[in-house]
């Protein structure tokens, strides 16, 4: 089955009022949603509301940081959500970025790949109804076991953008999640994970024919997150370093209108799709088409009925 997601909640539009649109998504043709958590919503609400809106739809986070809440508390947020969503819900975790961790939440930002991996395995024995006591590399546990196990044990997806994290993903994990990258990177990620592991990305969207109005908002965001070391290292792995380096000049120079001039409009084109909704779909179908399991549309502002962009961009 192919599937086709949504990340929740729409920019703009608030949460109470999600109701009328998750319960339709369904019938759109829509398999999944997806929520995120930066500043704004946390990861679990968005996707309990929806799991009694919209029980059909399967639901994952994308993702929870591994440091900002403790390992047990991690794990029952998860089994609460997995209660809620029996069968339809998948964990997403990753290592997230220093500025969320601790500029944001006060902790140290350490061992990304070992904290992930960590936690990936405390969170299967866990998550799985075990009385977990392990001395882990980066944190220990001792005697934690949870008092309502979700049946089943929702699977564990990890965020991975470079060989090492993907690889782990491959080796441990029941899929792995990616965002900021073209069609035609999918090629690269997917040979890393190899052709049977599920393989999610969160996509920007911009359904709108003004292409300069979708450019501009684009630079933006690429300068705003291309520039974080994590996402910089796998832009050089996908082959943008040469193209983005004068991004980077300008920015570390601490001039960020210069730093958003200097990105070419083909990387823009490449990261954002935009256009009208059809053309939209079809570069979507172009990411699946190169291997992509699950589409996730994260939908940009446009100044349009955010409702009915959702509608136009259901698949057909």
């Amino acid at each position: 089955m192919n599937r086709w997601g949504l990340t929740i909640p729409l920019t703009g539009v608030p949460l109470p009022q999600h109701r009328e649109l998750i319960e339709r998504l369904p019938g759109l043709g829509y398999t999944d949603a997806w929520s995120a958590e930066t500043a704004g919503t946390d990861a679990f609400s968005p996707l309990l509301l929806a799991s009694q809106w919209a029980p059909r739809l399967r639901l994952g986070t994308a993702i929870v940081p591994v440091y900002t809440r403790g390992p047990g508390v991690l794990a029952m947020s998860a089994a609460t959500l997995a209660e809620c969503a029996p069968g339809k819900f998948v964990l997403g975790i990753g290592a997230s970025s220093p500025v969320i961790v601790e500029n944001w939440n006060a902790g140290a930002f350490t061992e990304p790949y070992a904290r992930t991996r960590d936690t990936l395995r405390f969170l299967r024995a866990a998550l799985a109804g075990e009385k977990v006591t392990e001395e882990y590399p980066t944190f220990s546990v001792s005697r934690f076991r949870l008092e309502r196990p979700a049946d089943p044990a929702p699977p564990i997806m990890l965020a991975a953008l470079r060989p090492g994290m993907l690889r782990l993903a491959a080796r441990e994990a029941d899929g792995a999640i990616t965002n900021w990258l073209a069609p035609t990177d999918v090629p690269k990620v997917r040979a890393e994970v190899g052709p049977d592991l599920e393989l999610v990305a969160r996509i920007f969207v911009c359904p709108t024919e003004d292409a300069d109005a979708a450019r501009k908002l684009g630079r933006l965001l690429i300068s705003s997150y291309l520039t974080v070391p994590v996402y910089r290292a796998f832009h050089d792995w996908l082959g943008r370093g040469e193209v983005l380096a004068p991004m980077h000049e300008a920015w570390a120079a601490g001039d960020r209108k210069k730093a958003n001039a200097v990105i070419p409009d083909e990387v823009v084109d490449e990261l954002i799709v935009h256009g009208s909704p059809e053309r939209c779909r079809e570069t979507l179908k172009s990411y699946v088409d190169n291997g992509l399991t699950t589409p996730v549309i994260s939908l940009l502002p446009t100044g349009g009925d955010p409702l009915e962009q959702v509608e136009a961009l259901a698949p057909r």
